[in-house]
């Protein structure tokens, strides 16, 4: 078992894992990439980068530094994190169960242009499966999204759903394993219902009846895990954390974009610092409470 699992390697999750391996913590970080730092072409308003670096290049920087210090990393895809005797974090290779989770990937929510579907939210557009696949009991859902993310939501939903479709709104598929739900390719120009969802409409302008659409684009970001997991998070999906930058779940830990506020690198290194720091914390008493020994 892990001690803790930080999920991202940008600013956050970097500063996290130096603070909690100097804190005699072993981190694992998730990474899938520079994500927002990406298209970053110069940052010039961050203390000593004093060559104006690209995001790319500071993001390999600081992966290269926490690794000098023995940070571990791991590239995967994050599909969501569960609780049972302790986290569970769910990547497309499998499970890691973990002490504690810092959640650090981001502010980053993917929907796309589709006519209807902001009208339809919270009346048959929902964002996460494990929270609302009760209301759909028996019901005909569909899962849009054409990657690992959008399995694990239609896994989620085909214990209660009547049937689940995964719809890619013309976006080629991207699954790692093989998809045991029907596949519908063709492109989403809207979606329509008076007081709830009630069909999709496609380019070709024929249509299609359905009880609930959830959205699972991409990968899951730090606030669809978040409500996987039953963590507070505001209207805008920003997820509510403390001084100690934890959540209302202990154990769960954000730090980053993902916390809303001000979106600079300075912001999510201060996080990332406190979250790395607290985390530590948590886990020491974790140990000394189960009688594990330290690492």
């Amino acid at each position: 078992m892990e001690d803790l699992v930080i999920i991202g390697s940008g600013p956050a999750g970097i500063s996290a894992a130096l603070y909690a391996v100097r804190g005699n913590v072993n981190p694992l970080v998730l990474t899938s990439g520079a994500g927002a730092l990406e298209k970053a072409e110069k940052i010039e308003n961050y203390y000593g980068n004093k060559d104006f670096l690209t995001g790319q290049e500071l993001h390999e920087n600081g992966m290269e530094q926490a690794r000098r210090l023995g940070v571990r990393f791991q590239k995967t895809q994050v599909l969501g994190v569960h609780e049972e005797e302790t986290f569970v974090v769910d990547t497309n290779e499998g499970g890691i169960p973990a002490r504690a989770v810092i959640l650090a990937t981001g502010a980053r929510r993917r929907a796309p242009k589709i006519r209807g579907l902001k009208e339809l939210e919270g009346r048959g557009v929902s964002y996460c499966a494990v929270c609302d696949a009760f209301f759909y009991r028996g019901k005909d859902v569909a899962v849009l999204g054409s990657g690992d993310f959008a399995l694990h939501e239609a896994d989620e939903l085909t214990h209660l759903a009547g049937s689940v479709t995964i719809m890619t709104n013309g976006e080629p598929l991207a699954f790692t394993r093989e998809c045991p739900y029907p596949v519908e390719e063709r492109k989403i120009v809207a979606l329509e219902g008076s007081e709830r969802i009630e069909q999709v409409r496609f380019d070709d302008q024929n249509t299609s009846s359905i009880d609930g659409v959830f959205v699972a684009i991409g990968t899951a970001g730090s606030s669809e895990i978040a409500r996987q997991l039953g963590v507070q998070i505001t209207d805008r999906g920003e997820i509510v954390v403390d001084d100690k930058m934890q959540t209302n779940i202990p154990g769960i830990f954000a730090a980053g974009d993902c916390t809303g506020g001000l979106l600079q690198i300075s912001k999510a290194v201060y996080e990332g610092t406190v979250a790395g720091i607290q985390a530590g914390y948590y886990i020491r008493q974790s140990r000394s409470s189960s009688g594990a020994e330290s690492v």
